[in-house]
């Protein structure tokens, strides 16, 4: 089981975009797509076959996922993940400090 899904609210711990929040787009090896994060710009030629037009475009990049942590909305501040069986069997993922089950 992941630590970190798709959807969640992350918030950066360490590089420039320290302090920054965002949702988890995709989750790549080792590396996670966030929203609003760690933007660059990328010069693209033009592909009139994908009707992409050429310029200098402004795109996320993955970031480690060292980097990152999930965002507890009950303490307004980053957390830790642990894995809980509930009763019926099933795992699930909780916050370390408060012990609630992340949605």
């Amino acid at each position: 089981m992941s630590k970190i899904k798709k959807n969640d609210d992350v918030i950066i711990i360490a590089g420039k975009d320290k302090g920054n929040r965002g949702s988890v787009l995709r989750v790549l090896e080792g590396k996670l797509l966030v929203s609003g994060v760690n933007k660059v710009k990328k010069h693209q030629k033009p592909n009139p076959v994908k009707g992409v037009s050429g310029g200098i475009v402004e795109m996320e990049m993955p970031i480690s996922v060292s980097n990152v942590a999930i965002y507890n909305a009950a303490s307004k501040k980053a957390d830790r993940i642990g894995t809980k069986f509930l009763e019926d069997g099933r795992k699930v993922r909780v916050f370390k400090s408060s012990g609630e089950v992340i949605a």
